[in-house]
């Protein structure tokens, strides 16, 4: 089977302060982590049957991996990718999200946020409120690919297992704050991780895609004040900090906002 894992940095193991997210001294520990963790996923998903991966750095700008130190069994997708967000992902049988977190609000999650935390407050996919992993298994959906592991805190986890029916979820942290955590060691987690992964892939077929129902519409409030696109004419305007896109897909909307 072929599998495409997108990876943020959030969920990732042993992070739980914004430093480690962005640029700076300890965002050099958070990069260690995350490519750790991507080995992980890699050696499981092998150790599962699977014989095509695809990775996607899908962190900020794209550029968060130590490239040199990553699994040559796999492929990797850094920078932004123009055509799709998960491009190609209708050649792959499962959609692994990695290091994902919960959305905007949830109490006690660490680092949540949807999509930007300087920017997005809240947004609702068809009148359901919900965050990240919505989206991109909403996108995968669209093309008949099912979400198989979703790896982060607990409540991503929980968060996962609302949307995802059966999904596989690697808990690999405890949220007790925005910026803190009950963490496992890392050998504790990356061994979850990857027997995650290989339950994931061996059992791929058991899954079914994540389908949003068409056309899909999208409600996005901002943080700021005078930041919604008023004089669009594909806006529909809610009040002075939110409003609503419709699209066809999940990822035109998405491209809407």
């Amino acid at each position: 089977m072929n599998v495409f894992v997108m990876t943020d940095m959030e969920g990732i193991s042993g992070i739980c302060k914004s430093v480690q997210v962005m640029e700076g001294e300890a965002y050099q520990m958070g990069r260690k982590y995350l490519t750790q963790d991507v080995n992980a996923c890699v050696e499981g998903c092998l150790a599962g049957g699977a014989k095509k991966i695809v990775v996607r750095d899908a962190h900020w700008q794209g550029f968060n991996f130590f490239f040199d130190q990553l699994d040559p069994r796999a492929q990797y997708i850094q920078g932004g990718s123009a055509r799709e967000r998960m491009p190609d992902i209708r050649d792959f049988d499962g959609l692994i999200l990695l290091g994902y977190h919960a959305m905007a609000g949830t109490p006690e999650a660490i680092l949540e946020h949807t999509m930007s935390s300087k920017s997005w407050q809240n947004f609702w996919m068809n009148g359901v409120k919900c965050g990240e992993m919505a989206i991109d298994g909403g996108a995968a959906g669209d093309r008949g690919v099912p979400v198989i592991m979703v790896s982060g805190d607990d409540k991503c986890c929980k968060e996962a297992r609302s949307f995802f029916k059966d999904v596989v979820t690697v808990q690999v942290k405890k949220g007790l704050d925005v910026e803190g955590g009950q963490m496992l060691s890392l050998d504790t987690a990356h061994q979850l991780i990857r027997e995650g992964a290989a339950k994931a892939c061996r059992e791929y077929k058991r899954f079914k895609p994540y389908k949003v129902k068409r056309p899909v519409t999208m409600r996005l409030e901002l943080v700021s004040r005078g930041k919604v696109p008023v004089h669009r004419r594909d806006v529909k305007v809610i009040d002075g900090r939110t409003y609503e896109v419709t699209g066809r897909t999940v990822e035109e909307a998405l491209n809407l906002l």
